[in-house]
């Protein structure tokens, strides 16, 4: 997953707008009680930073990837 990915599917999965204020505001333990924008911005993978960011929130693994079925799953570790 690249960064563009990560940035899209934040706003696919929570909204354009309330996605990228989620991403700065949520604290999250598992990246380190970073939110998603540090710990990217701090150069933790994106796939590490998204998996996190949906356990935390409690995201269902079937809304995690968009609208797009045929979108792969990038793997946890």
């Amino acid at each position: 997953m690249r960064n563009r990915e990560f940035w899209g599917l934040v706003e696919e999965v929570f909204g354009a707008t309330y996605g990228r204020t989620l991403a700065g505001d949520q604290v999250v333990g598992p990246l380190g009680n970073r939110t998603a924008a540090q710990a990217i911005e701090d150069g933790v993978e994106p796939r590490i930073v998204w998996h996190a960011l949906c356990d935390a929130l409690d995201v269902p693994e079937a809304l995690r990837w968009g609208a797009d079925p045929h979108r792969a799953a990038p793997p946890r570790a």
